[in-house]
């Protein structure tokens, strides 16, 4: 039977999502495989929607696998929950078609960058967002953002995998704040490595005042270019969720506090929004 799971992890511990051969290093995919093997007595792959780098979280990550189990899926989810350490859990799991990809099928892929403006750093939050110690222009960022919707060549934002082209089409960016808190949420049909890193240095970059909204434009128009101070750091990028047309996926629980929300993320199954 395959199954399908929405799980959520701090990934400070990790490095990454993808299992690193022949590395002993700790990555998700590693750690489930891991769990599932205790299980079931037999060795288990696990296919993830988002490879994640080290120190990248996740509210809303998908995986599949295959698994003989006798009993129910709430027994195996709750099996799972009790032996995965405590930086990951299992939310959300039913059974997929038999030939579900996580990351192959997915239509499109979201993320959010945290950004914490408070001027002290705060110690309970410093692996969850970057600290930034200064007000930003909050509508210089949204004009930025605004610019990145559409289709385009983002090759400036990053580097795709396997020689692929760096054309993608983003179907929504914002930028919201809550207090001291900024947030940047975006998604797209994919992403190139390190795009939503480097799109965060810029909106910093823009918020600061060290270079107009019209930046965001100028790298899409030169997509040899790379943005000086790029990427943002890892700790402040959280996987949101994926949307597919054969499983529903429900919203991600309400895990962050919520002066670290900013509007909910639409994570798992939501509905394509207008753009």
């Amino acid at each position: 039977m395959r199954v399908w799971a929405a799980i959520a992890y701090v990934g400070t511990a990790y490095r990454g999502f993808q299992r690193l051969a022949p590395s002993h290093e700790p990555t998700v995919q590693g750690t489930l495989e891991a769990a599932l093997a205790r299980l079931t007595g037999v060795p288990v792959r696990v296919r993830g929607a988002g490879r994640t780098d080290a120190g990248v979280h996740a509210l809303g990550q998908v995986v599949a696998f295959d698994v003989t189990w006798r009993h129910s899926l709430v027994d195996l989810q709750r099996a799972l929950n009790a032996v995965l350490p405590a930086d990951i859990v299992v939310w959300a799991l039913g059974e997929a078609p038999p030939d579900f990809h996580p990351r192959r099928e997915a239509r499109s892929r979201a993320y959010r960058y945290v950004i914490y403006t408070g001027p002290w750093r705060d110690p309970f939050g410093r692996y969850l967002a970057w600290h930034v110690p200064r007000p930003l222009r909050l509508e210089a960022m949204q004009q930025a953002a605004a610019a990145w919707v559409g289709r385009h060549d983002f090759g400036a934002f990053g580097r795709p995998p396997r020689g692929q082209n760096t054309v993608r089409e983003v179907r929504r960016a914002q930028v919201e704040a809550n207090g001291n808190w900024v947030f940047f949420e975006i998604e797209a049909d994919a992403f190139l490595y390190h795009m939503v890193r480097i799109m965060a240095a810029v909106l910093v970059a823009v918020g600061r005042g060290d270079r107009p909204p019209e930046a965001a434009w100028f790298y899409l128009e030169h997509p040899e270019a790379y943005p000086a101070d790029a990427p943002a750091p890892a700790h402040g990028l959280y996987f949101v969720g994926a949307r597919y047309d054969r499983i529903a996926i429900p919203p991600a629980p309400d895990f962050l506090p919520h002066w670290m929300e900013g509007g909910r993320p639409r994570s798992g199954g939501h509905e394509d929004p207008e753009t």
